[in-house]
């Protein structure tokens, strides 16, 4: 889940509208139900609201068919069934008042703008963003006629437009629309105005969206400039700003220089608002996100739940905004293979997103996803399967065939089916995924690199080299353009080019890749960590095809060593690295070396895994393999028979489809 960079600019567009008129004697009983309504509605009672405003509104009938005190009371009804999330009761309310407020006051009065922004509100709130967007632009249109194109309020609208269209993916349609907004406020409320600081974070935002890293930097920097003069160093403006500025650090791998910002945003809004605010779960949220990329997990829990228990606190066990928590908090349990914990919470989140928001809402269609990863990372294809299908058609239906968010669907979808081995389905999946994403975000974009790399991946698996390397190419060109070289995804593309290179034979242009992988490891994570061991192990085994044994031994040891300091004598890395080592002297004909490393590797993966897993049948056959050339014949015999026990199991426990 990547967060919002910044809020939307809505001083009065999705507010509720009360409106106050001269009350005569006959109006007294709809005047005190009214305004007993409002201050119902602004308590947050809105069972007492409704009520109220359900006795306003039965008064208010004797008043006429178009009177503006009607349409302001279906506003409030509409209003307090919307905060209730009963939007289909809501909607015809609102319908009406606008035909009432513009039966009355013409359809160009600024007020009707009002009232068509409790609409968008109500459109924009069950994420339907095309059904919203034409009341957006009258919005703005009428705003224009009535106060003049360069109106702090045509800003406003502006902006808010824009924000609709960022939300459908229409990012070339959205960026002339927010540099107006910026210019409008520029000029008439200061290049330092906090409202310039928020237009700068839209556009920041927009640009994020668009993959234009380099130019984001800047305005958020800028915005954070303003509110710390504006506003003072500890307001929580400024927390939105430093949160926005680690974010973009986080995008970009640049991990070190993220967290610190995370620290000052947690302290800044604990420090504001309290430590139980909503915006404080989400800041720990990100926080932990932070951490769960680096797979710090340990980290990550405590940050998660901290921030569930903020919003189940204030928003109650049921609220649409916890959905997003449950997910990642499951994520952390599922990366740790903690699946017991992690899928109660992956169908809370969805049991909550269907229940406020209806079946067909996009963030429906995020719980969905996630609920299908979870259960396609297990394996379990035949329950992932229709979820994501489900998840695929509330996208298209809601966003559009175009949208990027489709494109998502379309390869977690083909990517259950390239791991079934059914290649003819998934292959067109995944290129109209990939067309999907070029049109809606850009051939250069950084979300570009996985539709490629995936792309990639389907060819290799059915032998395709050709085809699959210059979609290799592609992804890691595109990463290394935007993102820090050492970030993960880079790193991701340098494997698989690498890799793609070895199994072709091609050992000089893969140990390149293999090299440089390791320097980046070493200097971001350090020498002794262990995935600095795993690129140790890819150059060392690289080395051997290329038959030099002499580079290759000295780095299966510092393998083997680093994998016993960080993860303990008994870890099953610590076995493959033994393993390795192992097959290397055994090749050497030295037995003598080779047999206690490969007993020892034995050991702990029987403990580690149990005696009939895959990996005790591959270490067994390589064993027997030692000691046919030891001439041990019989030995030999049993742990090729122990090997095929195994391996007939499996393929009985395990049958293709």
């Amino acid at each position: 889940m990547i967060p919002r960079l910044t809020r939307l600019l809505l001083t009065g567009l999705l507010v509720v509208l009360f409106w106050h008129t001269d009350t005569y004697a006959q109006e007294d009983e709809w005047d005190r139900h009214y305004r007993a309504g409002e201050a119902a509605y602004r308590q947050r009672d809105f069972d007492a609201a409704i009520k109220l405003n359900r006795a306003a509104l039965e008064a208010a009938q004797a008043f006429g068919p178009n009177d503006v005190r009607l349409g302001n009371t279906l506003i409030a009804l509409g209003a307090s069934l919307k905060a209730q999330r009963k939007y289909a009761e809501a909607a015809p309310l609102f319908e009406r008042a606008l035909a009432i407020h513009e039966a009355a006051l013409g359809p160009n009065h600024r007020r009707v703008a009002r009232t068509l922004g409790n609409l968008v509100g109500l459109y924009r709130g069950q994420g339907k963003y095309a059904d919203a967007e034409p009341f957006y632009r009258r919005i703005l249109a009428i705003r224009e006629e009535t106060l003049g194109p360069e109106h702090p309020r045509v800003a406003q609208a502006l902006h808010d437009l824009a924000t609709n269209l960022y939300a459908q993916a229409k990012y070339t349609e959205a960026e002339p629309l927010y540099k107006r907004s910026l210019a409008i406020v520029e000029q008439e409320m200061g290049p330092e105005h906090p409202a310039t600081a928020t237009n700068l974070s839209g556009l920041a935002e927009l640009y994020s969206a668009q993959g234009r890293i380099a130019e984001v930097e800047p305005l958020i920097r800028r915005s954070l400039a303003i509110r710390e003069k504006r506003l003072g160093p500890r307001h929580p403006a400024v927390a939105e700003s430093l949160n926005n500025l680690a974010l973009l650090y986080r995008t970009q791998g640049r991990y070190a220089e993220a967290e610190p910002l995370y620290k000052q945003t947690l302290a800044i809004l604990e420090d504001a608002l309290g430590p139980e605010h909503p915006r404080m779960a989400a800041s720990l949220s990100n926080f932990a996100v932070l951490y769960e990329v680096q797979n710090k997990y340990a980290e990550a829990e405590p940050l998660l739940r901290r921030a569930l228990a903020i919003r189940e606190k204030t928003l109650g066990p049921d609220h649409p905004n916890l959905t997003f928590n449950l997910i990642n908090l499951a994520a952390v349990y599922r990366n740790q293979k903690n699946y017991g914990a992690a899928e109660p919470l992956y169908k809370r989140a969805l049991a909550i997103s269907e229940k406020a928001l209806g079946p067909d809402h996009p963030k429906v269609a995020a719980s969905l996803n996630a609920l299908g990863l979870f259960y396609s990372r297990q394996g379990k294809n035949a329950e992932a399967e229709p979820l994501y299908k489900r998840a695929l058609a509330i996208r298209e239906r809601t966003l559009g065939p175009d949208h990027s968010d489709v494109a998502v669907s379309l390869a977690n979808l083909a990517g259950l089916y390239a791991d079934q081995g059914k290649y003819a389905e998934a292959e067109p999946l995944l290129k109209r995924a990939l067309a999907v994403a070029e049109t809606a975000l850009g051939p250069q974009h950084p979300d570009m690199a996985p539709h490629l790399n995936g792309l990639a991946l389907l060819y290799t698996d059915q032998d395709k080299f050709a085809e699959a390397e210059p979609y290799f190419k592609r992804a890691l060109a595109i990463r290394e353009a935007v993102l820090e070289p050492h970030h993960p995804e880079v790193i991701v593309s340098l494997s698989s080019l690498a890799e793609l290179y070895a199994t072709l034979d091609r050992f000089a242009d893969a140990e390149k890749l293999f090299r440089r992988i390791l320097a980046i490891r070493e200097q971001s994570l350090g020498p002794e960590h262990p995935k600095v061991a795993v690129s140790l192990n890819k150059l060392a085994v690289n080395y051997q095809r290329l038959n030099k044994d002499s580079q290759a031994e000295p780095l299966l040891k510092r393998a083997l060593a680093i994998r016993e300091t960080a993860l303990g004598p008994e870890h099953p890395a610590v076995a493959q690295s033994l393993h390795n080592l192992a097959g290397l002297y055994r090749e050497q004909r030295k037995f003598t070396a080779a047999e206690p490393l490969y007993q020892r590797a034995l050991a702990i993966s029987e403990k580690a895994f149990g005696p009939e897993h895959s990996n005790v049948a591959r270490q067994l056959e390589s064993y027997a393999k030692l000691l046919r050339k030891t001439d041990r014949t019989a030995e030999a015999e049993k742990l090729e028979a122990r090997v095929k026990a195994i391996r007939a199991k499996h393929a009985r426990d395990n049958p293709v489809k």
